[in-house]
């Protein structure tokens, strides 16, 4: 056969093989690096711009907005906030369309004689402060850059193998820090060395005119700090006292899982009242944005101590280890999330531990902080319908849901109540082979490992069990299917009892629930009329049915406007509370709804109720024994469990 018919016949082959597999898609080389230019340099004014060129050859190409955000286990790429996409080919614009049904991709032609793609584009960060990484991230003195909201990559390569050769302009004078390894730093812009876009996303930047560098545990491999942006000088004065609590939970971390997947950690800390407030967890950072005052304000101090604990313990326990269906190949398969009872219940756990062990909380708080949390979860009807397996399928869709009848409907309770589950297992570990061994035990098999750089092993449901197994034989798919599928009246609180404990009440708000109170501008009355009120407008925000004010009519959003004819205040409520006791006491509230006036009396005599941890003298004190610090201590304290 000649050469033209050859190519006519080879041409006429591959033209019906495309119509039967679809339009071509260009794979980017992994041999061909992208790069990416990010000017941050207005930040203050929330806009970022970044230009890109991506090597392609001459033909249909397909790019991609990052849709599932890893750590936040949801479609939650901000697509919305793209703007000012342009795309160009050696001077030449090239006309780009939306996909008609996904509108994270965009399709383009790349013309003849054209090896590369340029491509600009803007993204206008929020000023809104609710939401995750997607929210509001840039103030007049802070700012905090996440990679995915500021790339495209070519669809058909995982982005495992595109790499990426990103640089970043700053505001002048500023400064920064990042996981990212540095090639070279010079004024205001900073490059950084080539690495994998799922390397790259996974590695923010924090930046700031304030700024301080606070290193952690000297005499710890590898280097640990925090990187601190805020928006006054005064929020970064963190003390010694809290500095030495930091750094013991580095070390305490490490004792915890024997070993380190990364190569250095830098906890990435943003102090500001106008950014989202959350924790991202990062392979080898974590982006962390709390209030202003966080540092030097004693009651944002105890609202935040669980924070880092549970975003160090993320490196551990969904980065190095994930469930399967977590590590996808790119940014646009959907994820399955049906083990976050795992990935987020495992490491809430884990994280009050090392609040504790670490002394970022007393014992005494870290048990009013959990006796918080047991009667909030105790308070749950919507357990009655919801088993919490589906609060942990149904996350994307949970993450944003309304306060207002969180209780009927449920939250993302594999949080909170996942640790409890996981407390009984610590429990039933330690009973089971009479304190030899512990969930520490299991943290060691299931979540160590070599170490020394960033790993990913993934996990299914029968590899958490069989390891459970290995430290101690029990039915352990029995114990988490019993309490992940049933649905019943009560918050799953076995190990809290086992560990020699029991949740009680009393009239007295402890130092905890005063201090949440204050920080989250909220009256949490869930114990007592079943309400949760904001401070700061007045309205109310959850309503707990089965509770006295649900079953005298009052519901969410409603604005709380007098109690017994008295103009509301906070300590009039509680007054009014105090003196149900007396069985001739009303409980009266007018409150107002969407313009109307009406007075609710409510059936209550149960005076004013907070939750506390009441001690079980019959049975011995292992919550004492398990946030013992494992490190030595003055005075030689350590832990029970086997090291």
């Amino acid at each position: 056969m000649d050469r033209a018919r050859r190519a006519f016949v080879v041409g006429y082959l591959l033209e019906g093989f495309l119509a039967l597999c679809g339009p071509l898609v260009l794979r980017a080389s992994p041999s061909r690096a992208i790069t990416l230019s990010v000017d941050a340099s207005e930040a203050p004014r929330k806009i970022f711009h970044a230009r890109l060129v991506v090597p392609a050859a001459p033909g249909p190409l397909t790019l991609l907005y990052p849709k599932w955000i890893p750590g936040e286990h949801s479609p939650s790429g901000p697509i919305t906030d793209l703007a000012g996409l342009k795309l160009t080919a050696g001077g030449t614009v090239v006309p780009w369309h939306r996909d008609l049904l996904d509108m994270f991709t965009f399709h383009c032609d790349v013309p003849q004689g054209a090896s590369a793609v340029e491509i600009a584009l803007d993204f206008l960060s929020p000023a809104a402060v609710d939401g995750f990484s997607a929210g509001a991230s840039a103030t007049a003195q802070v700012a905090v850059i996440n990679w995915n909201q500021v790339v495209l990559y070519p669809q058909g390569t995982p982005t495992d193998d595109l790499t990426y050769e990103a640089s970043l302009r700053l505001p002048a004078g500023w400064k920064f820090g990042t996981a990212l390894p540095v090639a070279d730093a010079s004024g205001d812009n900073v490059r950084f060395k080539p690495l994998p876009l799922t390397s790259l996303v996974d590695s923010p930047v924090i930046a700031g005119a304030q700024f301080r560098v606070v290193p952690l545990a000297p005499g710890v491999e590898p280097r640990h700090e925090i990187d601190m942006a805020a928006d006054s000088a005064a929020a970064l004065d963190m003390g010694a006292e809290q500095i030495a609590a930091f750094s013991r939970l580095v070390e305490e971390a490490g004792l915890l899982f024997g070993t380190r997947h990364y190569r250095d950690y830098h906890f990435l800390y943003t102090l500001s009242d106008h950014t989202a407030h959350f924790g991202l967890e990062h392979h080898e950072s974590s982006d962390d944005r709390v209030a202003e005052r966080a540092i030097v304000d004693p009651d944002e101090r105890r609202r935040w101590a669980h924070l880092l604990p549970h975003e160090f313990v993320h490196s551990w326990n969904g980065k190095h280890r994930r469930p399967a269906d977590l590590a996808t190949p790119d940014y646009q398969t959907p994820m399955k999330t049906d083990l976050l009872w795992v990935y987020e219940g495992l490491t809430d756990y884990l994280g009050y531990l090392l609040m504790a062990r670490s002394g970022l909380a007393t014992p005494d708080l870290f048990r009013q902080e959990l006796a918080v949390l047991a009667a909030t979860l105790d308070h749950r009807p919507g357990r009655l319908w919801r088993p919490l397996e589906d609060t942990a399928v149904a996350a994307q869709i949970l993450y944003n849901a309304p306060r207002g009848w969180e209780s009927l409907r449920r939250g993302t309770d594999f949080y909170r109540e996942s640790a409890f589950i996981w407390l009984e297992a610590d429990v039933m570990i330690r009973q089971q082979t009479k304190g030899k061994r512990s969930l520490d035990d299991f943290c060691r098999r299931f979540l160590g490992g070599p170490g020394g750089r960033p790993t990913l092993e993934t996990y299914t449901a029968d590899d958490v069990f069989a390891a459970l197994n290995e430290v101690s034989p029990y039915d352990w798919r029995g114990f988490f299917t019993a309490r992940l599928e049933s649905t019943g009246a009560r918050a799953p609180l076995g190990g809290l009892e086992g560990s020699g404990w029991r949740l009680s009440y009393t009239e007295t708000r402890s130092d905890y629930v005063k201090s949440a109170e204050e920080s989250f501008k909220l009256l949490d009355l869930t114990s007592s009329i079943g309400i949760t009120l904001n401070t700061k407008d007045d309205s109310i925000r959850d309503v707990i049915p089965g509770m006295a004010a649900a079953d005298a009519g009052v519901g969410p959003g409603m604005i709380l406007i007098a109690v017994n004819g008295r103009k509301y205040t906070p300590e009039v409520l509680r007054d009014a509370l105090r003196a149900t006791r007396s069985a001739a006491a009303p409980l009266d509230l007018l409150v107002e709804n969407t313009d109307y006036f009406k007075t609710y009396r409510l059936d209550y005599h149960g005076g004013d109720r907070y939750p506390i941890l009441e001690r079980d003298p019959s049975r011995p004190d292992l919550l004492e024994t398990i946030i013992r610090p494992l490190a030595p201590r003055p005075g030689g304290a350590r832990a029970g469990a086997t090291p």
